[in-house]
């Protein structure tokens, strides 16, 4: 991609807010879960900080799950478009469950690192990181574009924007309504800022003191 200088938009992947099923660390893929009260809350603070970046134009394209579509609406963001490529991954069986349960019988299981029986493959999730940079980075030109989805799949995103292994993705946590940064610089992708959530908002004033 041609970066024409200062003027290549930007990449907001933004996560969803909390969900009962996240705080509870079970895997949530195409399961329609519905924000927490929490969930709801952490949105508008993520549209807050949204503001200050300057979004230049942007183009918003959610996931059509509900928690997804929710955090766009409550962040402020006009939606144009829902795109079944950004869903969360498919977990197949383990969908619902917690990594500690599916570890009962498969050690070590990851996400990252072993098959999601009757769900997406890391193959899988390459194919649909692929698709999805296709149609982003032509959008770039002095525009940005904010993609509101899920962890996994996010995380899988950054691997892919960064040139690295998808399996990569698991060196990038991302908590429920924050938000990662991806960029250039001299024509070259990187991640600008990762994990900035609502929490800091209240960080400097305040006394010191799983996915889907």
């Amino acid at each position: 991609m041609t970066t024409h200088g200062g003027e290549a938009g930007r990449v907001v992947l933004l996560r969803h807010g909390e969900t009962e099923w996240a705080a509870a660390g079970k895997h949530t893929g195409n399961t329609d879960v519905p924000l927490t009260d929490n969930g709801e809350q952490q949105a508008v603070e993520a549209g807050s900080l949204l503001q200050l970046l300057g979004l230049r134009d942007p183009v918003v394209i959610t996931s059509p799950r509900e928690r997804a579509r929710r955090t766009a609406e409550l962040a402020g963001l006009r939606v144009d478009r829902t795109w079944d490529a950004l869903s969360e991954w498919d977990y197949g069986e383990y969908e619902g469950i917690t990594t500690p349960q599916i570890r009962e019988t498969v050690p070590h299981w990851t996400v990252w690192t072993h098959p999601c029986p009757g769900g997406e493959s890391i193959n899988d999730i390459a194919v649909r990181v692929e698709l999805v940079l296709s149609v982003v980075l032509p959008l770039l030109s002095g525009r940005d574009v904010v993609l509101v989805g899920h962890g996994h799949f996010s995380r899988a995103l950054i691997a892919g924007w960064t040139e690295a292994p998808i399996t990569e993705g698991k060196r990038f946590a991302l908590s429920p309504a924050a938000y990662s940064l991806l960029g250039f610089e001299h024509s070259f992708r990187q991640l600008v800022a990762h994990n900035v959530h609502p929490s800091i908002l209240t960080a400097a004033t305040a006394p010191k003191g799983e996915q889907g």
